[in-house]
């Protein structure tokens, strides 16, 4: 059943109508797969890509594709010689899975020494989109297709950290002077000016606003608007929450080489404690009930078809 906030605006599920509905599920090549140890997360696994298809049967009912298939497939990474496609969710382990990616394509030797600025603005890895019809629809069909998520909640909370709570040169001037402006009674002349010091109660609203004064962000949209997972057939769900372990699985799945394991370091701000449970929970108390509410409301989708508990 919908909260009772959404019944009076768009139901979160309404963009949902008339989507195409994948084909049934195709099981995953296990060709590659060698020792016992990998039992439980292989039965988790399945436990997870029948979960979504699912939710995605239930709430799919014609077979009609709404958006252009470029724009759906924006956000999907390449990978030709192990034949892997992976949709990118900021704050969901992205930074460590782009590197794994330019490893296993052969443009670096190890994962561990490819910087953050190499791994984002680089360039280095090829887009689905930019291939021809084609080129997407055949590697869409053939190719074994990767997506990791995160509690929602956790998500937005490290993307605010993230971004708000350290020196940003395009988050602070772009979205934090857009928020303190319209958001922040009484701002001095310095917050307007720099952005700096968006208070987290202040991104909230910015985030609930039907009329943002600056568009939304990657890092803290929906799952279900980054990587279309009732459009796509995703054949690995992996989850931030045991990103190791579910890592190093689908490595093995797809043949990669021995040697490559799934990187452990934090990629920025290595010395700040890591999002928690906890730490999300002092977060969520600078809110009123109602704010926790609509948040929790806004990423309805994601809770639902990833099987997450609410906060």
């Amino acid at each position: 059943r919908l909260p009772e906030q959404q019944k009076t605006s768009e139901s979160p599920l309404s963009w949902f109508r008339g989507v195409y509905l994948p084909p049934a599920l195709h099981p995953l090549n296990k060709t590659f797969v060698k020792g016992g140890e990998w039992q439980d997360i292989d039965s988790t696994q399945e436990k997870r890509r029948a979960f979504l298809q699912e939710f995605c049967r239930k709430y799919n009912s014609r077979k009609k594709l709404q958006s252009h298939l470029v724009n759906l497939v924006s956000r999907i990474y390449v990978e030709d010689r192990h034949k892997v496609l992976y949709c990118e969710v900021p704050k969901a382990g992205c930074s460590n899975w782009k590197r794994v990616l330019m490893v296993l394509s052969g443009l670096a030797a190890s994962a561990n020494n490819i910087s953050h600025d190499d791994v984002h603005y680089g360039k280095h890895l090829r887009k689905l989109d930019s291939y021809d019809l084609k080129g997407i629809y055949t590697r869409l069909n053939m190719y074994t297709k990767l997506i990791f998520v995160r509690d929602p909640m956790e998500r937005l909370v490290s993307a605010f950290r993230d971004k708000f709570e350290h020196p940003n040169s395009y988050y602070h001037p772009v979205f934090g002077r857009a928020i303190i402006k319209k958001y922040r009674h009484n701002a001095d002349e310095e917050a307007l000016k720099t952005g700096s010091g968006v208070k987290f109660k202040e991104f909230i609203q910015y985030l609930l606003d039907s009329h943002r004064p600056v568009g939304m962000d990657i890092h803290w949209e929906q799952i279900s608007k980054l990587c279309y997972p009732c459009l796509i057939n995703y054949d690995f769900i992996g989850k931030f929450e045991t990103l190791e372990e579910d890592a190093n699985y689908f490595l093995q799945l797809v043949g990669a080489p021995a040697t490559l394991k799934f990187p452990k370091f934090k990629d920025r701000h290595s010395s700040d404690e890591r999002t928690s449970t906890e730490v999300v929970r002092q977060y969520l108390k600078e809110l009123s009930k109602e704010e926790r509410q609509l948040t929790y409301d806004f990423y309805y989708l994601d809770y639902l078809m990833f099987n997450y508990t609410s906060p």
